[in-house]
């Protein structure tokens, strides 16, 4: 497989990252970690920033970024130009943020699901292809005030 897999979150994504992360290279995916690398409080945009900033710049495809609810996550990665961060809580919000939206960052809220769900909604994100179509005119629209 060999695709690199960057993630981020902040101290109320650790655990879930870390458990992420164990899965990921399980399934033989290279993993580029841009922290917190404990659960002491840490200010998420310091970790989500660079994370979209490699996506923004096409160093990857797709990324992976949490914290305590998602929200500040998500918030942080989408005033980044191309990112299309989705907060998902569920398998089929995961499958349609890449179908629909071509969302190329999931972000995931460490303190409301548990790790299998995660987990599961990673393998779906990472495999689910973006559906195009009538989908891609929505998606161009996304920046099209910010071009």
């Amino acid at each position: 497989m060999n695709q690199i897999i960057p993630i981020a979150s902040d101290h109320g994504g650790f655990e879930m990252k870390e458990y992420l992360i164990e899965q990921l290279k399980k399934w033989g995916y290279e993993v580029k970690d841009y922290g917190t690398h404990s659960t002491e409080s840490v200010d998420y945009p310091d970790m989500i920033h660079p994370l979209a900033t490699a996506i923004e710049n096409g160093e990857y495809p797709l990324g992976i970024i949490l914290c305590g609810s998602g929200n500040g996550a998500q918030m942080t990665a989408n005033h980044h130009h191309g990112v299309r961060a989705a907060l998902c809580w569920n398998v089929e919000l995961a499958e349609l943020a890449r179908r629909h939206n071509d969302a190329n960052i999931l972000a995931l809220p460490g303190r409301f699901i548990d790790n299998e769900t995660a987990w599961d909604m990673v393998q779906v994100f990472l495999n689910t292809p973006f559906d195009g179509g009538r989908h891609t005119q929505r998606v161009e629209k996304i920046e099209s005030l910010l071009a």
